[in-house]
């Protein structure tokens, strides 16, 4: 579950930001400030976002997932940064532009283990009221809930359909 894993200190509920380069840095910031990543993770993340885009737009609202390899993190850790204003950054398997509202960055050591995370978040971020709850969230406490409660009521539809 994504819920558990995450860190009060590591979610950002009003990120001032004009670039998408700007929002790698603060958010990557506090990833190697709290030891999370290397010195090295934000010009990889940079890298690669200009490679392989992180963007994307779900029900009209703009979500980036950045991350990159392995070596370039110390431990597993999910950032959260809900931007005070939209931030261009270019959508997954295109040149599209997206306006991002809501970034979840993440430092992972098992490559195989990043798809699984990212299939939670996909699953958690498709549902609009959820964005929009994170979009109104002014703390990391209910930033944390409401995924929390997402999460909770997948497992228990996933239970049913087994």
């Amino acid at each position: 579950m994504v819920w558990e894993e995450l860190e009060e200190n590591l979610i950002f509920p009003s990120v001032k930001a004009k670039t998408s380069d700007e929002v790698l840095e603060i958010l990557g910031g506090a990833l190697i400030k709290k030891g999370y990543v290397k010195n090295s993770y934000i010009q990889a993340l940079k890298e690669r976002e200009v490679e392989f885009p992180t963007g994307l737009d779900i029900n009209g609202i703009g979500i980036a997932i950045p991350h990159t390899s392995a070596e370039h993190v110390n431990n597993t850790a999910t950032c959260i940064g809900i931007l005070k204003n939209p931030v261009l950054f270019y959508e997954m398997g295109t040149d599209n532009p997206v306006q991002v509202r809501i970034v979840f960055m993440l430092a992972v050591t098992d490559p195989h283990a990043h798809i699984d995370q990212l299939k939670q978040i996909i699953l958690i971020i498709q549902d609009r009221n959820i964005l929009h709850s994170l979009l109104g969230s002014n703390n990391p406490k209910e930033i944390i809930q409401t995924i929390k409660r997402k999460e909770q009521v997948l497992v228990v539809t996933q239970e049913r359909e087994d």
